[in-house]
């Protein structure tokens, strides 16, 4: 059996305030992380955050230039921190990442190596780019990849759709909410 690790990925205030459409995002993945804690499975919080004026962000990068640009993910600020509804407890781990993938700037391969983590299952804001590049990251690193395609969510519905149902089953197990907290519950 796989060594599972939960991931919330960028569920942080500002992030939730621009992309929540009103669909219950938030009350679904508090119900997915519920269901990862039960099942004993890691819950790993990953961050964006970025140093006021972030010396590491090229003015070639046209995405961090303009989350630069419009204020986001600088550490410290409130909007940075994740979001009250989904909040981390005691014992769950938060990963702070510079860039797009959960992989790129952060320690998360070191955190899933000590645990001896071999599979992943990724929730996000947003599917278009942290589950995305995640995704492909972790192909890389042959991590196993379960996406809550319901546990994600995007600005533009129609590319969260495609990615779901026809770029991600590619590579990973697609599937709800709550048909995976009903299979990782405890018997």
């Amino acid at each position: 059996m796989a060594n599972n690790a939960f991931l919330v990925m960028d569920v942080q205030r500002d992030v939730v305030a621009i992309a929540d459409d009103g669909s219950g995002y938030l009350p679904r993945l508090r119900r997915a992380i519920d269901g990862a804690r039960a099942a004993g499975i890691p819950v790993i919080y990953v961050v964006m955050g970025l140093r006021p004026g972030d010396p590491v962000a090229s003015p070639r990068n046209r995405v961090m230039a303009n989350v630069l640009r419009a204020g986001l993910f600088t550490e410290g600020a409130p909007g940075t921190e994740i979001h009250h509804d989904v909040a981390p407890q005691q014992g769950d781990v938060v990963v702070t990442k510079r860039r797009g993938s959960a992989f790129s700037g952060s320690d998360l391969d070191l955190v899933l190596r000590a645990r001896d983590i071999d599979s992943l299952v990724l929730t996000n804001i947003a599917t278009s780019a942290v589950v995305l590049s995640t995704l492909w990251h972790a192909i890389d690193l042959d991590f196993g990849l379960t996406v809550l395609a319901d546990g994600c969510l995007d600005t533009d519905p129609e590319v969260h759709r495609m990615l779901t149902e026809k770029l991600f089953p590619q590579w990973a197990e697609v599937v709800t909410v709550e048909d995976w907290v009903e299979a990782v519950a405890p018997r």
